[in-house]
């Protein structure tokens, strides 16, 4: 499938993301999808960083910086001003971290989720907070190193479902998406692009930094994270369930073993890892 996009950059070169950030890689591929009708709402993240601030921004797009709790907030408030100015073909566009996704701002999202605000949110997921030291979110998983999970305490819960979470919501669309497919992840954004109501795409990002890998493998770490299941690709329309991407189910061992975070995994929790990933799927397949 052909997809129609603009071919403009709105996202500016020389910013402050470390070198082989998916973040940045996400971001620059999905502003790929929105034009410059769009108003970008930040929450405290890494991403506040990359962006900078006026007159020194990397965005070509207006934007808001927030502290961690409020973006979704601040998202509402901007959509009711626009649509009070009669400019209802202007986006919204909330942009953050696991941290304020999943902790944080985690009761603001709700919230905006349940009164189905018309709005798009975007968790660019690193499984931590990267910016302020590498520190263990509920998204982390689990056996993973964290600077408060050190070894031998790795962490031992499991990663939240914050997809299934958000759809508890009955929020229009919701869908994942990974850079290392920029087709899939293109024909999601687009497809929210089109949608009204509270859209949510979670967005896998390595971090070369906080994941212990090499800048240049970005890309692949991606994709061996959808291919050995631990990412699966889908989307939710309406209550729809839908696999966009089948995975090659390679051994899960060769997405941990290119990340210095997992080096300590030992054999008894890389079983409970394959288990998580084994239950998932089969709630996923049991949906679509």
């Amino acid at each position: 499938m052909e997809l129609k996009y603009p071919r403009s950059e709105f996202l500016e070169p020389g910013h402050l993301a470390c070198a082989g950030c998916g973040a940045a890689l996400a971001m620059r591929l999905a502003l790929k999808t929105f034009d410059e009708k769009t108003r970008v709402v930040i929450p405290a993240s890494c991403w506040s960083i990359i962006a900078g601030r006026h007159p020194d921004a990397t965005l070509k797009l207006p934007l808001i910086h927030t502290p961690f709790a409020v973006a979704p907030s601040v998202a509402t408030g901007i959509r009711a001003a626009l649509d009070r100015l009669g400019q209802r073909d202007v986006t919204v566009l909330v942009w953050a971290g696991d941290g304020s996704s999943y902790d944080i701002g985690f009761g603001s999202l709700s919230a905006a989720a349940e009164r189905n605000e018309n709005i798009i949110y975007v968790c660019y997921d690193n499984e931590a907070y990267m910016n302020t030291g590498i520190q263990r979110s509920s998204a982390t998983p689990p056996g993973a190193w964290t600077t408060t999970t050190p070894y031998p305490a790795l962490k031992k819960e499991r990663k939240k479902d914050i997809l299934g979470a958000l759809l508890a919501h009955g929020i229009p669309y919701a869908a994942t998406a990974s850079p290392s497919y920029p087709q899939d992840f293109l024909a999601k954004f687009q497809k929210a692009m089109n949608i009204q109501g509270f859209r949510f795409i979670l967005v896998l990002a390595p971090c070369p930094t906080g994941w212990r890998m090499d800048e240049g493998k970005t890309v692949e770490v991606g994709r061996l994270a959808v291919e050995s299941g631990v990412f699966p690709l889908v989307e939710v329309e309406h209550g729809n369930w839908k696999i966009t991407h089948e995975p090659s189910w390679i051994p899960i061992e060769k997405y941990l073993e290119i990340q210095g975070r997992f080096i300590s995994m030992e054999e008894n929790e890389r079983i409970t890892f394959k288990k998580a990933i084994d239950e998932r799927w089969r709630e996923i397949r049991g949906r679509t």
